[in-house]
């Protein structure tokens, strides 16, 4: 059967460089919105005028947006496009720059990139209708495993393993010492080959030493070895090393109006944080945010009233909003009428529902409550006189007893296993636990007999020990009070409640919104991992893949003639 001919590779052809890119290729929109940019106003790094010529750094800028766009994002494989990728060679004129040349531009003006982002939402912002926005958050893989990270817990775990190990090799090397002649052992184990298991034991064990002493002293909860910024996250496959970038995703348009790095490893509290740039372009408006339960905070939904963005967090099932309380300040004048922050402030302090927050604001009165006040004078004496050496809290931990140390952050429990802390409750109580020890404790049945797998204690930030029930019972112990007795008194305060209630029909439309640019990013960009270290770094790395979601996303939305329109628009 007859094929579809080709050209013949040996015919000299005659055409332009412009006839073998597409007329409405993508990479004209990046061209042209690129030149039209002034690099002054970017910060761009201008190298040194003596020696060979450097780059244009509009070149490496379109080699960027045009690589993250169509997936190719490493500097080796950018370097690999600019000689075989026509759309490339034509946007930068045939340069060829090493992978060495493409990192470093990268990394010295990495800050630019948020910048020229938001410049590209400018443009294209009088072509579109704003609605509200939407948040989310996903964990996107950091460049660092999971084996260069350490928690408390983990270190602990790994301490105490070559520590037993240790000792067993210093065991057997006692035993070769005092024995003429030992027996052949099944694993082949010679003297030569125990001292140097032992050397790299104990190697090992001072370097873990050394992490561990580094975060007691920092107060880190974790240490990452490669990205000191990434911090361990839990997320559909488990646990991963990651970062939690934060997305404001437009309701019409679909666009990423703005975004937020974070290592936070949950959403609580982040919404304020992440508004706040869409707020600032729209100062003389109320801006709505829509998110899931994971931003329930009773502050940060408060701070985002008070800047005039009005929060609509998905509630629980049975609840219609959230009952909300802020100390009362009493003024003489109070304009309702207003939008401006800090007449928004004010209203809502002195318990005066501003006008913009009449559907969404209900059952606003102002109240007298009593406050417990702890003496904290007191309170601070007395837990410094209780201090202990670790020795002596261990020894107390055995009689029954878990046992705090507030300078070190950990408690003892009876079985001599360390548990460290898991969070802070709301109501400031420490949590603390250890799931591996739990797992494998031999006296579990003495200690702990909940559905879950470990045991989890909390702890006021005064207390310094509590009584193992069960553990005293089964040996035939008395259990002695150890709740101290607190210096406290009441006292009266005013305060505002009021009650806030989402917008249920615009609640219900967030995955839509919100899902997709992630799954966009994730998939079809093949950026579902950061290449380069540091959280300002992973920021200019993640603006890249906001812009190339945008310039594809904006060009389905106008067309390309209304892009290149927009584009050449300084």
């Amino acid at each position: 059967m007859p094929y579809v001919s080709g050209f013949d590779r040996s015919q000299m052809m005659f055409c332009s460089w412009d006839t073998l890119v597409d007329e409405q290729s993508i990479a004209r929109i990046i061209d042209a919105f690129v030149n039209s940019l002034n690099m002054n106003e970017y910060g761009v790094k201008v190298p040194s005028v003596e020696g060979r010529p450097s780059y244009n750094p509009k070149s490496m800028y379109k080699l960027y947006i045009y690589g993250c766009r169509k997936g190719i994002r490493s500097s080796r494989k950018l370097s690999e496009s600019c000689k075989v990728n026509i759309e490339v060679k034509w946007m930068t004129g045939g340069i060829e720059p090493d992978f060495r040349t493409i990192s470093d531009f990268r990394k010295e003006n990495i800050d630019s990139l948020k910048k020229i982002f938001h410049e590209f939402n400018r443009r294209i912002s009088g072509a579109v209708e704003w609605g509200f926005t939407s948040v989310d958050g996903s964990k996107m893989l950091a460049n660092n495993s999971k084996d260069n990270n350490f928690t408390k817990n983990k270190l602990d775990d790994r301490i105490k393993w070559l520590n037993g190990h240790t000792e067993e090799y210093l065991r057997i090397l006692s035993d070769m010492d005092e024995q003429e002649e030992i027996e052949e052992s099944p694993e082949n184990l010679t003297r030569e080959l125990i001292e140097e298991k032992l050397k790299e034991a104990q190697e090992r064990l001072e370097k873990y030493l050394g992490y561990q002493k580094l975060m007691e002293e920092s107060g880190a909860s974790q240490l990452s070895l490669t990205d000191a910024d990434a911090k361990l996250m839990k997320n559909k496959n488990g646990f991963a090393v990651a970062y939690n970038p934060q997305t404001a995703v437009d309701s019409e348009t679909h666009l990423i109006r703005d975004f937020a790095m974070t290592n936070q490893v949950t959403d609580h509290g982040l919404l304020e944080t992440t508004m706040a740039g869409i707020k600032e372009e729209t100062p003389t408006g109320i801006v709505e945010v829509v998110s899931d339960k994971g931003y329930e905070d009773a502050e940060d939904m408060i701070n985002c009233l008070g800047q005039g963005i009005i929060p609509h967090v998905i509630t629980d099932d049975g609840k219609d909003g959230y009952e909300l309380e802020i100390p009362y300040k009493e003024v003489t004048e109070v304009d309702t009428t207003s939008i401006a922050p800090k007449e928004l402030k004010k209203a809502l302090h002195a318990g005066k529902i501003p006008e913009v927050y009449k559907d969404v604001i209900s059952e606003m009165r102002v109240e007298e409550v009593r406050r417990k006040v702890v003496d904290e004078a007191g309170e601070k004496a007395e837990v410094c006189s209780a201090y202990g050496t670790p020795e002596e809290m261990q020894k107390r931990a055995e009689e029954g007893y878990f046992v705090r140390d507030p300078e070190r952050n950990l408690v003892y429990c009876p079985a001599g296993e360390i548990l460290r802390q898991k969070c802070i409750k709301k109501n400031g109580n420490i949590r603390y636990a250890n799931k591996n020890a739990c797992k494998h404790c031999k006296n579990r049945n003495k200690c702990y007999k909940g559905k879950n797998e470990w045991k989890e204690i909390d702890f006021t930030k005064d207390q310094l020990q509590k009584p193992c029930k069960d553990w005293l019972k089964a040996e035939g112990k008395a259990v002695e009070e150890t709740k101290r007795k607190e210096t406290w008194r009441f006292e009266k305060t005013n305060v505002v409640k009021f009650f806030l209630k989402p917008n249920r029909e615009k609640t219900s439309q967030r995955m839509c919104i919100s899902e997709h640019p992630f799954g966009t990013i994730k998939r079809a960009m093949g950026a579902s991992y950061f290449l380069l270290r540091g959280i300002r770094k992973a920021a200019g790395e993640f603006a890249l893949y906001c812009l190339g979601y945008n310039l594809e996303r904006a060009k389905n939305l106008l067309g390309f003639n209304k892009m290149m329109e927009l584009m050449e628009k300084a």
